[in-house]
C-alpha cells in the first residue's frame, strides 16, 4: 500500500507541476501577444494557438487534480442529510455515475483525437490532435483519482454548525 500511495503522491504531484506550468505559459504568450501586437505592431501567430492549447490542457489536468481531493464528487447538502451508511451509498452511487461519464469521455476523446490527427494548427505546424489528446489524458487520470479518492474510504465531517 505504501507503495501504490507513493505512485499515486508523485503522480499527482507531476501533474500539478505540468498544469501549473501550463497555466503561466499561456499567461507568457498571451502577455507576448498583447506586446507583439500592440507595442511592436508584429503580432506573433504562435502565441493565440499555444495559449490555447496550454489552456486546455491545463483544465483537463486541473480536473484530475480537484477528482483527486474529492472537490467536484460533492453532493453536500443530500449528504449531510443522509448520514452514516446512507452517505455512503450515495458516495457509492457518484461514484458510478463519475466514473460511467469519464470513461465515455476518455472513449470519445481518443476517438477524436484519432480522427484530427492528420489536421494541423498552422501557427504551431503541429497536429492538432495533441490539443485533443488533453480529453483522454485528462478523463484517465480523473477516473484514476476517482478511484483512488473513493478507496480511501470516508473522510467527511458532518458541518452542523455553520
Amino acid at each position: 500500500m505504501r507503495l501504490i500511495a507513493r505512485i499515486d503522491r508523485g503522480l499527482y504531484r507531476a501533474v500539478s507541476l505540468i498544469a501549473q506550468w501550463l497555466l503561466f505559459s499561456a499567461v507568457a504568450a498571451g502577455f507576448y501577444q498583447v506586446l507583439a501586437r500592440f507595442v511592436l505592431e508584429s503580432p506573433a501567430a504562435w502565441s493565440e494557438a499555444w495559449t490555447r492549447a496550454s489552456v486546455i490542457w491545463a483544465v483537463m489536468l486541473g480536473v484530475a487534480l480537484a477528482f483527486r481531493q474529492g472537490a467536484m464528487l460533492s453532493v453536500d447538502m443530500l449528504h449531510n442529510l443522509l448520514g452514516g451508511a446512507r452517505a455512503r451509498r450515495l458516495e457509492h452511487l457518484v461514484l458510478v455515475i463519475v466514473v460511467g461519464f469519464l470513461g465515455f469521455l476518455a472513449w470519445v476523446g481518443a476517438q477524436m483525437t484519432w480522427r484530427v490527427r492528420f489536421q494541423t494548427m498552422p501557427s504551431l505546424d503541429a497536429s492538432i490532435s495533441w490539443v485533443y489528446l488533453a480529453i483522454p489524458i485528462g478523463a484517465v487520470l480523473s477516473l484514476a483519482a476517482v478511484l483512488a479518492y473513493w478507496a480511501e474510504g470516508p473522510r467527511r465531517q458532518h458541518i452542523d454548525n455553520i
